[in-house]
């Protein structure tokens, strides 16, 4: 895995200038202007629709944003236009579901595979290198999956299923984790394994940008939080300003009480 704060090598991770994205006549983001750096941890934090995953969705091109003219942009490592072979080097990206039926015929082990060719599973005309498979455990390892690897997918939980997923999108080595709601419908253990492996993944030198909804995943690595509300950013700074009472009772329009421990908010 590398290692070290190198994003003084390289241009900006994702940079948003002037993006508007239309949903069935209706802006789910409106005027987005938000550059985030190689090696930065992140956490975008808002209600639900508020346009969160759209975020995602425009950095893989599965939604396309207006452009305003030569001063809007979406820009990836510097490039507006690329492929998924090359965005998978350079950005893993784990949704917010898995949908098991795509890979059921699978283990485990196969489907971290399966992140070399960006397919849906291991087939005959994919050929596995000896350098592939000591990749495949290594992520195994740093995932604590290890004893899944001859598992198929359909058989594990949702919360080893995440797992499984993260490894798909961390086998190319890539600088930076995206992850969309990394905890949504896990239970409290499944939830507190994510949580403790994605601090592990931090301490190998990835960085991580994350989408959720929920406070207590922002892991204590996370230094930078963008608030989102109605597809705007309606805030951008230190975790520490912002993960207060009064921010996130604006931002969720209800009176919240907010309190630190170990490292971690909640709401209380």
């Amino acid at each position: 895995m590398a290692c070290g704060d190198e994003r003084g090598d390289y241009p900006p991770l994702i940079e948003y200038q002037n993006v508007t994205l239309m949903r069935k006549n209706r802006k789910v983001l409106e005027d987005i202007n938000l550059s985030i750096d190689v090696g930065e941890q992140v956490a975008i934090l808002g209600p639900n629709g508020a346009g969160k995953s759209s975020f995602i969705k425009t950095i893989t091109r599965e939604l396309h944003p207006l452009w305003g003219g030569p001063e809007s942009y979406l820009r990836v490592l510097g490039k507006e236009l690329w492929n998924v072979i090359e965005l998978r080097d350079q950005l893993g990206i784990v949704g917010s579901e898995v949908v098991k039926s795509s890979f059921s015929d699978f283990s485990c082990r196969e489907i971290i595979l399966s992140g070399f060719f960006s397919s849906s599973g291991i087939w005959p005309h994919h050929q596995v290198t000896d350098e592939m498979r000591e990749k495949a455990e290594e992520v195994m390892s740093l995932m604590r999956i290890a004893h899944l690897a001859e598992t198929s997918i359909s058989e594990i939980s949702t919360g080893e299923s995440r797992l499984v997923m993260m490894g798909r999108a961390l086998v190319n080595d890539p600088m930076t984790l995206l992850l969309d709601e990394p905890t949504s419908n896990l239970d409290p253990q499944a939830t507190l394994n994510v949580r403790q492996t994605l601090s592990r993944i931090t301490g190998q030198g990835k960085s991580i940008v994350m989408i959720t909804h929920s406070l207590s995943d922002v892991i204590p690595e996370i230094r930078r939080i963008v608030l989102i509300r109605k597809g705007r950013i309606i805030e951008d700074g230190d975790k520490e300003r912002l993960l207060t009472s009064e921010s996130l009772s604006a931002l969720f329009g209800t009176e919240l009480e907010v309190v630190k421990r170990n490292g971690y908010y909640y709401y209380r």
